[in-house]
């Protein structure tokens, strides 16, 4: 028996298993796939301040931000980059939103001139009217970092411990009188303290299990793979201020806007886009190729690089844009973590860190009122 067991092995999940051990919890993490099959393995590795309206999701966020660099300078191994984020305007009104954005949002940034973003990006397109700069904008590789928190839970220090079983399905929860007290699984039941439901996109049919309700639902998404450059062409995350637009947006439709961003393997990744059509992975050349020249509209250089591969993720979608965080009080022993969107990477310490407090009844480093799974309207049965 455990102290939790934490239900997804993705960057969220591993986020939940490594504090809860390091404040000295035993911890099983269940998966059906593999650490990372999920959302995580399908993301970019954004770490992101920028992007955030004043608010909950900012304040979690620069929380995260925090932590994602501490836990680069004592465990490192996941390719932490703190590059910084260029978003740029098109015209001189959205240059004026931009900046009314980062003074509203009161975070570290600087104001660009036109004539200044090519000290920043020299492959810049010309008649660009300006930009934002964000130096705490950072990008880590997000499936070696749910590995790496999964290993370092597993290894903390003798306090907590974290085991993993994978390829495990949870069909149900163990009950004792209205408390959960455990899954039920595809392998036979697993038994523990409490339940954290880190199920990512799936977070609402696993919390359906339980009966209770959660609105999250998958908001699917592209992304380009060039081949390696010899050198980097692109310095920062960079993007147009249509991404915070679509990012806030509460549309199913498609929607697509510029990001641009190299790795530490040569690759550049180019997205982003967004549409709620289920849980379908068709490939959409389309919306591919509309992705294809937004970016090099933004880089032409990008024009005579090849592109190698693409992939798609389903963001896990919530109507207010919060992640879903903490206890359950429709089903006692039940917590979440999910509905992050496409946050999760970038807030996954946050999530994590918060949850082991509330999880051992200590003082969370934030109000998690905001995010209380209970705060949506129960859907008629």
């Amino acid at each position: 028996m455990s102290d939790v067991i934490v239900v997804g092995a993705g960057v969220v999940g591993a986020a939940c298993a490594y504090y809860a051990a390091r404040a000295g919890l035993d911890v099983t993490v269940v998966d059906r796939g593999p650490v990372a099959g999920g959302t995580t393995g399908a993301g970019e590795g954004n770490v992101l301040v920028s992007d955030k309206e004043p608010g909950p999701e900012l304040e979690l966020a620069l929380l995260s931000n925090g932590l994602w660099r501490e836990l680069a300078e004592t465990r490192g191994g996941f390719e932490f980059e703190p590059k910084g984020g260029l978003v740029v305007a098109e015209t001189a009104e959205v240059q004026d939103r931009l900046t009314e954005l980062a003074r509203k949002q009161g975070v570290e940034h600087e104001s660009v001139a036109a004539g200044a973003l090519r000290d920043l990006e020299p492959h810049l397109a010309d008649g660009l009217a300006g930009g934002v700069f964000y130096p705490q904008d950072a990008q880590v590789q997000p499936m070696l970092a749910a590995a790496r928190l999964l290993r370092h839970g597993a290894d903390s220090y003798g306090h907590g411990a974290v085991r993993l079983r994978l390829g495990v399905t949870v069909t149900g929860f163990v009950r004792s009188g209205d408390r959960v007290t455990g899954v039920r699984t595809d392998r036979g039941d697993i038994l523990g303290g409490a339940v954290v439901n880190a199920a990512g996109t799936w977070g609402g049919e696993l919390a359906a299990l339980a009966g209770v309700s959660l609105p999250v639902l998958p908001r699917r998404g592209f992304i380009l793979v060039t081949e390696p450059l010899a050198e980097p062409l692109i310095r920062h995350k960079v993007y147009t201020a249509a991404y915070v637009t679509n990012v806030a947006s509460d549309s199913a439709a498609l929607e697509t806007s510029a990001v641009v961003e190299g790795t530490q393997a040569g690759t550049v990744l180019i997205g982003a886009s967004r549409e709620r059509v289920g849980f379908d992975r068709t490939t959409s050349v389309p919306v591919l190729a509309r992705l294809a020249e937004q970016a090099v509209a933004l880089f032409p250089a990008l024009r005579g690089v090849r592109v190698i591969r693409s992939y798609c993720g389903f963001r896990p979608y919530c109507p207010d844009h919060l992640p879903v965080i903490g206890a359950d009080p429709r089903a006692p022993g039940l917590y979440h973590a999910c509905g992050h969107e496409g946050a999760g990477i970038g807030l996954a310490p946050a999530t994590g860190h918060l949850l082991a407090q509330l999880l051992t009844g200590r003082e969370p480093a934030l109000d998690p009122h905001p995010f209380r799974p209970d705060r949506f309207p129960e859907e008629p049965r």
